[in-house]
């Protein structure tokens, strides 16, 4: 199981890779640093979303 789909192994000021929504369909990742956690649930099937620093939204595919 991919860890970005577990809320607690994700922490605000973390790296992580996302996928955003209009890169679903290619799977083209986008790196950066978690500002916030918008993901409620304690896990998520698709990863957990989150907002970048940058401003982007996505969910985490990868932590670093």
């Amino acid at each position: 199981m991919n860890e970005g789909t577990i809320r607690k192994n994700i922490r605000s000021g973390m790296t992580v890779a996302i996928v955003l929504k209009e890169d679903q369909s290619t799977g083209r990742l986008t790196e950066g640093v978690v500002r916030d956690i918008l993901t409620k649930s304690p896990k998520h099937p698709h990863g957990i979303k989150v907002r970048l620093m940058s401003g982007e939204v996505g969910r985490v595919k990868k932590i670093y």
